[in-house]
């Protein structure tokens, strides 16, 4: 028997639809049959969050999804992740709140990183995970020294993913740019690339990039079905 997973997603519901799939794919590839996740997903409405991520009221945040945690955990929850990059700001806050492990998504990445050799990846992500350090700082203790793109781009990377990828509309014209941008993160010494968030996959992959890729999405969906599978204490 598994453990049973408690997802809180909903920022954004196109980020826990891949992590559901992914989420399935992986057990039926590690079981087989008709075995499918032991799972709860609590779907939070995203558009307050989102204002509170413009406004700077992370406290909000943080004290909604302590709740929302506490509720799956609740529920019988033995094995808890967020299916979203950013609101890994307020991870340290909710696991303070949890008896189970919430389970980190930049710890994942930084650990696949690593056991594959990798020591300067660059970061295409949300503004907040690529310039504030509750993630960077994760992959430094790790002894990644992380690039992120110049400033402007940032600004056109984060708004890419707000205004299309959450909403599930994926065009051409901003993969372009999404590849554009990977090529100048190799160029500036990248030996790798984080899609650092779960749904920049939508645009970038192994064929399209020029540099070994790290799908956070597919990382910290290995990383869960390998926690929810693993043997007690």
């Amino acid at each position: 028997m598994s453990k049973r997973i408690g997802l809180l997603g909903g920022m954004s519901a196109t980020s826990s639809q891949l992590y559901y799939a992914e989420l399935c794919r992986l057990t039926q590839a590690r079981c087989g049959g008709l075995t499918s996740p032991d799972l709860i997903l609590r779907s939070v409405d995203f558009a307050p969050i989102e204002q509170w991520m413009r406004e700077g009221e992370w406290d909000a945040i943080s004290d909604l999804l302590i709740w929302e945690a506490k509720m799956l955990e609740r529920a019988g929850a033995e094995v808890i992740a967020l299916a979203t990059n950013t609101m890994h700001n307020v991870a340290d806050r909710i696991q303070d709140h949890l008896t189970v492990s919430l389970l980190h998504i930049a710890e994942a990445t930084a650990a696949s990183l690593v056991s594959k050799g990798h020591q300067r990846p660059g970061l295409i992500a949300t503004k907040f995970t690529m310039e504030q350090s509750f993630y960077t700082g994760r992959l430094s203790a790790n002894g990644l020294e992380t690039l992120v793109p110049a400033a402007d781009t940032r600004d056109v990377v984060n708004g890419i993913i707000f205004d299309e990828l959450c909403k599930g509309a994926v065009t051409e014209e901003s993969r372009a740019i999404y590849m554009k941008v990977a090529a100048d993160l190799a160029f500036d010494g990248a030996d790798s690339l984080i899609l650092g968030c779960t749904e920049v996959g939508l645009l970038l992959n192994e064929s399209n990039t020029p540099l070994p890729v790290f799908d956070t999405t597919t990382i910290h969906c290995e990383a869960i079905i390998d926690a929810a599978f693993s043997e007690p204490l």
